[in-house]
């Protein structure tokens, strides 16, 4: 794996994996392809990271045989004008059956096509289409002088309640330490890429973000407040919600 060197500078990478099938948003189509407010999930997602100048790449890694993707991606580059400065667009067919396989091959690719051990790779997810610059730019100003990195978060703003197998309330659980996860995850190319290689032996079991995968080496990330409006869309009543929220912001 390529090492820095005292004259390379550190850069910033975003990975997006867009390898899932969205079953649960239903319309029978992965829910990264589908139109909101004028644009694909994905289109809208990797326009928002286009919008931070300090990123060096957006890498989309996609399943190898997805017919969709890369011309989504590259047509919404294209068309939103993100063909010039800014980020490079990178779309990578190397997908996993996990969103962390899928990652952690990104990283391969990454470390594969030029990127050090010590960059920066802000991992987002495709259908947390929502995310603004201004987020990102926030988790890199907290994150890039932090020894660990950290992750978009929202404080727990309701109740939380555990279930019994019946559904009926078991207990409350006191809130006020409690957090959201989100993204963009923000750590270093290649203590991601270790900790997710020493999770690959067991099958990623337990790791369901990057953070958890950090969290693995006894590590603990930065909790860098976000927005309500950063959610992922992963129901129907999500989209109608995602569409509002745009289309909000275009007028």
């Amino acid at each position: 794996m390529p090492i820095p060197t005292a004259s390379e500078p550190v850069r910033l990478h975003a990975l997006v994996p867009c390898g899932g099938n969205g079953s649960r948003a239903g319309a029978g189509a992965p829910k990264q392809y589908r139109p909101v407010a004028g644009q694909t999930v994905l289109g809208h997602t990797v326009f928002a990271l286009a919008g931070v100048d300090r990123l060096a790449t957006v890498l989309v890694v996609v399943a190898a045989d997805d017919d969709s993707g890369p011309p989504t991606a590259q047509a919404a580059w294209q068309e939103l004008g993100c063909t010039q400065g800014g980020p490079t667009l990178r779309v990578a067919r190397c997908a996993g059956p996990t969103r962390a396989h899928t990652v952690f091959n990104g990283l391969a690719h990454l470390l594969a096509h030029g990127a050090l051990l010590n960059d920066w790779v802000l991992v987002h997810d495709a259908a947390r289409c929502l995310v603004t610059p201004a987020q990102v730019n926030a988790l890199i100003d907290a994150c890039l002088t932090d020894a660990v990195g950290g992750l978009l978060a929202l404080p727990l703003p309701d109740t939380l309640k555990v279930a019994t197998p019946e559904g009926r309330v078991a207990a409350t659980v006191p809130r006020a330490d409690k957090w959201l996860a989100q993204t963009p995850q923000m750590f270093r190319l290649g203590d991601l890429h270790r900790a997710l290689a020493l999770a690959e032996a067991s099958g990623f079991a337990g790791i369901t973000d990057e953070a958890s995968a950090m969290e693995a080496l006894g590590l603990a990330p930065k909790l860098v407040p976000s927005s309500a409006e950063n959610f992922k869309l992963t129901y129907p009543p999500d989209f109608a919600l995602a569409e509002a929220i745009l289309k909000g912001r275009q007028a």
